[in-house]
């Protein structure tokens, strides 16, 4: 239920669809192999493992998202649709509203590159979104940033108030649809076609480990995580 009382439905664009050319491998990084099984499959867990989430649209190169699906036995229950993605990222979200089940409410847009994700995570944006129409992942700015040119500091930019972006981004879909149909321009992530628009987007915490897996030394990192994860979990929970 929403917080005036209807009926909602959560449904999850799970991106699949990067090329991912910085981590260097011979597959788009979606696909890599991350701790035994392709990447894009702990995220889709995760989602599948959140009880704020009903439907799951993957977005992605279909014929080898199904094929790698079946291999690595994960669950599927949640998935209603997959499709093929665009040429930008902002092109594949569109293409995964068009599939959306029709009695989807609310969208959680999430990127498989940041494949630590947690149902933690997932719940509390989702909970933010039903309450106030949109609301994102994030964690507040800890690093000092600087401005700077031809490797030169040209400025300190102050931290309050900074967040850093993640996904998922929840977001009403009605809003979501309209920020998409009526963009101009590319944006970096849904969040700043919705703000476009006018709504005010609440920021939901999210998680340092919710990291988006760019760089080898990333999925490294990644690989160490989830081995720690496995070793401290307990019989049929979580950590």
């Amino acid at each position: 239920m929403s917080a005036d009382g209807t009926h909602v439905n959560v449904c999850a664009i799970l991106l699949c669809a990067g090329r991912g050319e910085r981590l260097g491998g011979p597959v788009p990084k979606a696909l890599a192999p991350l701790a035994g099984r392709p990447l894009f499959t702990w995220s889709l867990e995760s989602l599948e493992r959140c009880d704020a989430v009903d439907g799951i649209v993957l977005v992605g190169p279909v014929r080898t998202l199904r094929e790698l699906l079946a291999a690595s036995g994960c669950s599927t229950k949640k998935l209603v649709a997959v499709t093929e993605g665009g040429e930008q990222r902002q092109h594949s979200v569109g293409r995964g509203l068009h599939v959306l089940p029709e009695a989807c409410t609310h969208v959680a847009v999430h990127d498989s590159a940041r494949a630590l994700v947690t149902p933690e995570v997932i719940t509390r944006a989702v909970s933010e979104a039903l309450e106030h129409g949109a609301a994102i992942a994030a964690v507040p700015q800890a690093d000092t940033l600087k401005q700077g040119t031809l490797g030169l500091i040209t400025g300190t930019v102050p931290r309050e108030g900074l967040w850093a972006a993640q996904t998922p981004q929840v977001f009403r879909r009605d809003w979501l649809e309209r920020a998409h149909r009526d963009a101009t321009e590319l944006a970096t992530d849904d969040a700043a076609l919705v703000e476009w628009l006018g709504h005010p987007v609440r920021l939901s915490l999210g998680d340092t480990l919710n990291f988006k897996i760019t760089t080898p030394a990333d999925m490294e990192l990644a690989e160490a995580v989830l081995a720690y994860r496995a070793a401290t979990s307990t019989p049929g929970g979580a950590a």
